[in-house]
């Protein structure tokens, strides 16, 4: 899926985040592995957001914004992309990652919906693929949704 626009891969990440988005990192820093802090950030960045299928056609102009205190602020839905940024920027600060070990991938939902998720690497032997997207329609930790494997219709929470 080369054609998408790199501008949504190439974020960087910023100097200054929103203080509690801090307070998170923080307690991602005394994370023992590199494995143990990628969950944790799983875990934090589902509970507070989801993905939605119809919410990505009816919400499309946020998917061009690159606001983080808009995305931090907000509980609920997000775009893949917005939600993969946010997963970049509390790995990056946690002193954990590099920004080289978070890769952006594509792929497509339904053969025909563009979908965004991340390659996390671990060690040179293991890589990790994330898709906070996806959790809510049954895309478990280290898959991603793809083809006709995006879940069912209905949500599942």
């Amino acid at each position: 899926m080369r054609f998408l626009p790199q501008a949504f891969s190439n974020r960087k990440v910023p100097v200054a985040i929103p203080r509690d988005m801090q307070d998170v990192v923080d307690a991602l820093k005394e994370s023992k592995t590199k494995m143990e802090c990628l969950r944790r950030a799983y875990d934090i960045l589902s509970e507070r957001y989801h993905g939605h299928r119809f919410k990505t056609y009816t919400h499309l102009t946020e998917l061009f914004s690159s606001d983080l205190l808009l995305f931090w602020n907000r509980r609920g839905f997000l775009h893949c992309t917005n939600l993969n940024y946010l997963l970049k920027i509390l790995l990056v600060k946690s002193g954990l990652f590099k920004d080289e070990e978070i890769f952006f991938r594509w792929t497509a939902i339904w053969f025909v919906s563009p979908h965004q998720y991340v390659t996390v690497k671990i060690n040179e032997a293991d890589k990790v693929n994330v898709d906070l997207w996806g959790k809510i329609y049954g895309i478990p930790f280290g898959e991603y949704a793809h083809g006709v494997r995006s879940g069912s219709f209905r949500e599942r929470t």
